[in-house]
């Protein structure tokens, strides 16, 4: 029996493992080539300036002064969040190819299996392996 025919023979199971390993994959790559210290102390000085700004509504000064604080760490946080994106792209755009060619035929919903099960593992695999 060839994987396709594996895969095909329950397409619903199928997908949910699918998708939950090439989850863990991709987390598995983020929590190794993200600096995950660096990104916890971002979130944080993020949460502390949500709270600054609150406190700030009616200081225009003050305001301006969090937002650039804000913005500088945002911009961190998505630096550092490039480097897996980089290594696992052209890989998912290939496997994704593949997936569809396997799936599109015989069960058309796939997608919306596939990002729901993505999204739950990812929430549950984060929490699990502790990434930021």
């Amino acid at each position: 029996m060839t994987m396709e025919e594996i895969l095909i023979a329950n397409p619903k199971v199928s997908v949910i493992v699918v998708s939950f390993l090439i989850t863990l994959v991709m987390t598995l790559v983020t929590k190794k080539f993200t600096n995950q210290n660096r990104m916890k102390e971002l979130k944080q000085i993020q949460k502390a300036c949500q709270i600054k700004l609150k406190d700030a509504r009616h200081d225009p000064g003050e305001m301006t002064k969090v937002q650039k604080q804000m913005m500088d760490c945002s911009m961190e946080l998505m630096k550092h969040s490039f480097k897996p994106m980089l290594y696992t792209f052209l890989p998912l755009i290939i496997l994704f190819w593949w997936i569809r060619g396997i799936y599109s035929p015989v069960f058309s919903s796939w997608i919306w299996w596939y990002i729901a099960t993505g999204i739950i593992s990812s929430m549950i695999l984060r929490k699990v392996l502790k990434v930021v």
